[in-house]
C-alpha cells in the first residue's frame, strides 16, 4: 500500500506532559525482540521472579535471563531514589514495579526518570549479552492507587502460572 512515501505514525507510548521522575509507582513491561523466548532455561517450568513474601524456589534462568535478573536487582543500587517493589522474568518479557518514594510528605529529589532507568537497564543487558535482545521501547502504567497496585502485583505474581494464557505467549 502506497502512502505517499510517508513513514507510519507511531502511537505515543508515554502519557503526554507527564513527569516520569515524579514520585509514585510504575508498572513496567519490556518484551524481547521478536518476542523470542530467551530468558527461561528451555526445561524451566517453574516460577521465575521475586515476591516480597514468597521468594521463588528452583529458579532456572537462561544465561540471558540471569543477565536480566542481575540488571533488575541492580536498579536500587545504582538509583538509590528508586525502589524495586516486585518483578518477574518470563520467557520473552519482564514485568517490574518501580517506586519513587515520598520522604516525610515531600517528594525525594529524583533527577533520573523511570524512562532513563529502564533505558539504561535495557542497554546494560544487551551489551552484556552481546546482542540487542529488546524490542523498541516498553510499556508503562502509572499505578494510581492501592487497588491498582494490588491488581498489578497479583498479575505479576500469577503470570508464570498462567503463562500459556498470556498475551505474550509464544511456543518455540
Amino acid at each position: 500500500m502506497d502512502n505517499g512515501n510517508k513513514l507510519p505514525v507511531r502511537k505515543r507510548n508515554r502519557l503526554k506532559d507527564y513527569d516520569y521522575s515524579a514520585n509514585g509507582a510504575y508498572f513496567i513491561t519490556i518484551c524481547t525482540k521478536d518476542r523470542k523466548n530467551i530468558f527461561w532455561d528451555k526445561e524451566q517450568p517453574d516460577f521465575v521472579g521475586e515476591d516480597i513474601i514468597l521468594p521463588p524456589e528452583n529458579v532456572q534462568l537462561s544465561p540471558h535471563g540471569k543477565i536480566a535478573e542481575e540488571a533488575i536487582k541492580a536498579i536500587p543500587k545504582y538509583y538509590q531514589h528508586i525502589e524495586l517493589l516486585q518483578y518477574v522474568i518470563m520467557p520473552n518479557h519482564i514485568h517490574m514495579i518501580l517506586f519513587i518514594p515520598y520522604d516525610s510528605g515531600r517528594m525525594i529529589s529524583s533527577p533520573t526518570s523511570i524512562l532513563t532507568v529502564v533505558g539504561q537497564m535495557k542497554r546494560y543487558v544487551s551489551k552484556k549479552a552481546g546482542t540487542a535482545i529488546w524490542q523498541r521501547s516498553f510499556h508503562d502504567h502509572i499505578i494510581r492507587d492501592k487497588n491498582d497496585y494490588e491488581k498489578i502485583a497479583k498479575y505479576i505474581y500469577e503470570n508464570p502460572i498462567k503463562w500459556q494464557y498470556d498475551c505474550f505467549y509464544t511456543e518455540e
